[in-house]
């Protein structure tokens, strides 16, 4: 099988399983279609600054909206100036994230507004909360420049949350990845050596290993995608992800049976029946 054939399958395969086995915690995305501008803000810097940045995101986004729902975010962003208290900025930052992920379901300025409140905040865990929105949904993004965007606002905050705290190994693999996955380098073993840098301190770290497996898929190099899924498998026996990423390379692979066993090993790790019963029709099927 082709690489690209193969970098389609695991974009596809991250979808069904963040949407179809766990439910979307983020809002749903509509299309911003955006051409090239100039400006720059402090957070908008590298390869994809020149094509996407929060202000032209921003302004895109706007044109969804009606009368009302403009009047009411202008009163929102005349609040974020006159708040001269962190935690007022703080509140201002979240009501403008809820107006778009909430009211709009625009996943880039909910996304953006989380982000500016960690930053403004700077903890750890609203740090790596608001990269792992971004790290979560550019892996989905079919527009290079937007998913370019995102892995930088990713890495950024990733970094960020890595000064606070230079033993948090998943913001070190959450960077890998955004070398891997995010289009913001030609140089992907960056990434893949930060992300090896973890492994090798702890190869138990299921995180770091289903990054180099991903990454693996993407590189084309199934054999040792199947080789880490594996390991994660005997390390954490109920990783739904690294199950059914195993029964979609095995049916890829034509080895119906193989498949099987895997997809028959994931019904122990999902609850719902709804999703085990379209996993039993599929193990049906390959048994047949």
């Amino acid at each position: 099988m082709k690489k690209s054939q193969w970098i389609s399958i695991g974009i596809a395969l991250l979808a069904v399983i963040i949407i179809f086995f766990f439910a979307r915690t983020t809002p749903p995305k509509k299309t911003i279609v955006q051409e090239s501008h100039d400006e720059h803000d402090g957070h908008d810097h590298g390869p994809a600054a020149a094509a996407y940045t929060s202000d032209t995101i921003l302004a895109k986004a706007r044109e969804h909206l009606n009368t009302e729902q403009l009047n009411r975010l202008a009163q929102l962003e005349a609040s974020i100036t006159r708040g001269d208290v962190k935690t007022q900025q703080l509140d201002v930052y979240h009501q403008l994230s809820h107006f778009w992920g909430d009211s709009m379901g625009i996943f880039a300025p909910y996304a953006w507004y989380e982000a500016e409140a960690a930053r403004l905040e700077n903890s750890e865990k609203t740090l790596t909360f608001a990269a792992r929105l971004f790290l979560e949904n550019f892996q989905e993004e079919q527009n290079p420049s937007l998913r370019q965007w995102e892995a930088l606002q990713a890495k950024d905050l990733f970094e960020r949350s890595l000064k606070l705290n230079p033993a948090n190994d998943s913001a070190t693999v959450g960077i890998g990845e955004t070398y891997l996955f995010g289009g913001i380098s030609d140089q992907p073993m960056t990434g893949i050596n930060l992300i090896r840098e973890v492994v090798q301190k702890d190869s138990t770290n299921v995180y770091a290993q289903m990054a180099l497996a991903k990454g693996a898929m993407v590189s084309g190099q199934i054999d040792r995608a199947v080789d880490r899924l594996v390991l994660v498998n005997r390390i954490d026996s109920m990783n739904v992800e690294a199950i059914l990423m195993l029964a979609e390379i095995f049916e890829r692979k034509q080895d119906k049976k193989g498949a099987a066993d895997w997809y028959e090993k994931s019904l122990g790790a999902i609850s719902r029946e709804d999703v085990k019963a379209e996993i039993r029709k599929r193990i049906t099927e390959l048994r047949k």
